[in-house]
């Protein structure tokens, strides 16, 4: 499923869009395996009739359960990264969507087990000021380069909302010739 472009500014545009790695789906595939041996050992000596029914159609139904809703809901899990904030999207049905501005993004830190390492993903926690304060991510592809963007995305934003040396000078000056202003009309 793809991410809903209109709930981005007219101003914004994406800097990455992911869903969580691969790797959420090996625990439903494993499982589903093992279901559908157990499902095949149950035919062979079942005898045939209304018995192997009822287990092909338990077995559908499992396997239906174990593999259908993980990837429902990898597919609608996104991080969206945009040069403006943090767009934290799931939900199958219903729908939870978290925006965090870039300029509240205090902290992230991210970390990898071995495993993980060897898989390319991780988990990515966010703090920010507000309510919820921190948010966690857990099996971010290539965590470490997310990290990374993160970083850029922060100071980037922190650039465009600070001012430069001149314009400070300019507003300063404004200040004082708008007192200088002031006290000659007392």
């Amino acid at each position: 499923m793809a991410f809903p472009e209109d709930v981005l500014t007219s101003e914004e545009r994406v800097v990455l869009h992911v869903h969580p790695h691969w790797k959420t789906l090996t625990r439903p595939i494993l499982l589903a395996v093992v279901v559908a041996a157990a499902a095949v050992v149950a035919l062979i000596f079942v005898p045939s009739g209304i018995g192997q029914l009822i287990i092909g159609a338990v077995a559908l139904v499992v396997l239906v359960w174990l593999l259908l809703r993980p990837i429902m809901v990898r597919q609608t899990t996104h991080y969206v990264f945009t040069d403006q904030r943090i767009l934290l999207q799931l939900g199958v049905f219903n729908r939870d969507r978290r925006d965090i501005p870039l300029s509240r993004v205090n902290d992230h830190s991210m970390n990898q087990h071995f495993v993980e390492r060897l898989l390319g993903t991780g988990t990515l926690v966010i703090e920010s000021a507000g309510e919820r304060g921190q948010q966690v991510l857990h099996d971010i592809p290539h965590v470490e380069k997310v990290q990374t963007l993160l970083y850029e995305l922060v100071e980037a934003d922190h650039d465009r909302d600070t001012l430069d040396e001149g314009e400070m000078r300019d507003i300063m000056r404004e200040h004082r010739e708008a007192k200088s202003g002031e006290a000659e009309t007392v």
